[in-house]
Order: structure tokens, then C-alpha cells, then sequence
């Protein structure tokens, strides 16, 4: 299908992101006015050592509520994303990684943001912590591997990248519905 862009203006640029809107018009003629998040892309992670996976809990605004999540974070300009996979379990969890395997990516809400999130797995676990973002307030945790999935099945998890990265993961893991 052809959908052609015919202006794009950018309305707001913040630190996390921009919003532009794009005149557009469909393939039937139809012209519609498109809001787009444009956010650079980036990582999450699923570090695992032998029994565990680890998570961050941290207070999410936008929720109202903290949220149990994979460690993840935005790329920097030019940054490849597995160094930025690399660094964020540095900055979050306070771990190194010496295998960092990417497992698949995905559009966190292609509706409406161009936010494109690379997922990786991360074994070999050694203590190795830079120091994190000063804006962020982390608690770490880490959770046994089959209790983990138990909970993504029984909703107690809600954050979507972090059931797109299990889900993503579970093969790999040998985890079993």
C-alpha cells in the first residue's frame, strides 16, 4: 500500500522524545493527519544467571505506579545496541554481561511512536557498576526464572517490553506454557 507523507511538522521536542504530525494521504485519496512519538531506538535486556532473572522496580509517572522491569534503555547517537545493552545492565542492575545475545526486537506501539527495541539475553553475570542515570530510582531485583513466566501468565507484570523480551526469550530458556 502507498501512503504518502505530504508535510511533517514537528510540534514539541522534550528530552525523552519528539511528537510530530504528518499530513498524509491514504491509497483511496483519503488525507488524514498523523501523530508520530519519534523516540531513537533501544534496548532491553534479560540477564540471567543460573536460577534467576534479574529485574528493576522503579516508579513509572506516566502508570502511577512502580513497575517490575527488564533493565532497558535508549540508544545514543551512533551507539550500537548491543554496547548499549552492554552499558545499560551496567548502569541498572550494577552487572556486567560475558555473553550478550540478541534475540529479536520489536515496535514498542507502532500506532503511534517510531520506538524500535532491540531485545537481548544476558548470561555470564559478574559485578560491574557504572553509575546510573541520576533521574532514575532503581531497586534491583532478581526473581527464579520459572516464577517469572508464572507471573507474566498470571498478569502480574505489565510492562510490555518486558513480556515481549520473555516471550522472545522462553524458546531459548526451554520454558514450557
Amino acid at each position: 500500500m502507498n501512503f504518502n507523507t505530504l508535510e511533517s511538522k514537528k510540534i514539541y521536542s522534550g528530552k525523552a522524545f519528539q511528537v510530530q504530525v504528518d499530513s498524509v494521504q491514504a491509497p483511496n485519496g483519503l488525507m488524514m493527519q498523523v501523530e508520530i512519538i519519534k523516540h531513537p531506538s533501544a534496548v532491553t535486556i534479560l540477564p540471567i544467571d543460573e536460577q534467576n532473572i534479574w529485574f528493576v522496580r522503579q516508579y513509572r509517572h506516566a502508570a502511577g505506579l512502580e513497575i517490575l522491569e527488564l533493565p532497558a534503555g535508549t540508544l545514543e547517537p551512533g551507539e550500537e545496541p548491543i554496547l548499549c545493552a552492554h552499558r545499560e545492565i551496567r548502569e541498572e542492575i550494577g552487572m556486567s554481561a560475558k555473553i550478550m545475545k540478541e534475540i529479536g526486537g520489536f515496535y514498542l506501539a507502532p500506532g503511534y511512536s517510531s520506538e524500535y527495541l532491540y531485545a537481548f539475553l544476558a548470561s555470564g553475570l559478574e559485578p560491574a557498576p557504572l553509575p546510573g542515570d541520576t533521574d532514575e530510582f532503581i531497586q534491583v531485583e532478581t526473581i527464579p526464572i520459572q516464577t517469572v513466566f508464572e507471573m507474566a501468565e498470571g498478569g502480574q507484570i505489565f510492562d510490555g517490553k518486558t513480556l515481549a523480551t520473555l516471550l522472545l526469550a522462553r524458546k531459548l530458556l526451554d520454558i514450557r506454557p
